[in-house]
């Protein structure tokens, strides 16, 4: 058996998620020994874009499939519909099915693949209406917006019996939340990624899933003690660095 694959998949918050102290990045070194983390994040898609490529993505006759994926959608379909008819936007009723139909096709990928859904996450529109580049057409993305297809995403995974990450309360647990937790007042700042990680690791913690997917609860690759790791101050023996976390700024659970 190989490493174990876990994919994020989703747009913008997902395709910056290796930047800047993102949540992408942060997965991948708590996961460093236990699996491989794989981005498929995509700027500015919307759930329709998601169901295009889907099969392309992650075709169901793969060798091997993936024990988790993470999906975030639903931030640009909330953006208000442009007169023109082009754009993101994507009607409630439409973006809720959208999400039932990804559901479907990554549980139906193996019995042992997991999925968890990301909730739209709150946003500061007067920071993001300054940052918004003028290249741009208006961009109408309200909080209010952001709430219902958050709770949208939130039916659907308890509808389909999937793990969901309810961001938009998870970020509004912080006072300062709205300068805090993003760049631009939408995009995820360091400490709003932090967030992400946290409760990603408490649904993988949680969850009753055989195997467990939690990085504590998973094997360490090459793992053995060596006579080739680094010598002891006793000089008599080696001391194995393997599970060693002393580095991270923060000892995640």
């Amino acid at each position: 058996m190989g490493r174990p694959v876990f994919v994020l998949f989703g747009s913008s918050i997902v395709q910056y998620s290796f930047s800047n102290g993102g949540w992408g990045a942060t997965l991948a070194d708590v996961y460093a020994r236990k699996a491989d983390i794989v981005l498929r994040g995509y700027i500015a898609w919307n759930s329709r874009r998601a169901l295009q490529v889907i099969t392309k993505i992650f075709p169901k006759d793969s060798a091997v499939q993936p024990s988790l994926v993470v999906v975030y959608f639903g931030g640009n379909d909330s953006i208000a519909p442009h007169p023109s008819g082009l754009g993101p936007h994507v009607p409630l009723e439409e973006y809720m099915n959208n999400m039932r139909k990804i559901g479907e096709h990554l549980k139906s990928l193996s019995d042992k693949t997991r999925v968890i859904f990301l909730s739209c996450p709150p946003l500061n529109e007067e920071v993001l209406k300054k940052s918004t580049s003028t290249a741009l057409s208006e961009i109408v993305r309200t909080n209010e917006t952001c709430r219902l297809y958050s709770e949208a995403c939130i039916s659907v995974s308890k509808e389909m019996d999937i793990k969901v990450v309810d961001l938009w309360n998870a970020m509004q647990k912080r006072e300062d939340w709205a300068t805090a937790c993003f760049t631009n007042g939408l995009h995820l700042s360091e400490e709003g990624s932090n967030i992400v990680v946290e409760e990603i690791l408490r649904i993988l913690k949680e969850a009753e899933w055989d195997p467990c997917l939690h990085w504590q609860a998973m094997p360490t690759e090459f793992g053995e003690d060596s006579p080739y790791d680094l010598v002891a101050s006793s000089g008599k023996s080696t001391i194995n660095p393997s599970e060693w976390t002393f580095h991270r700024k923060i000892s995640w659970e």
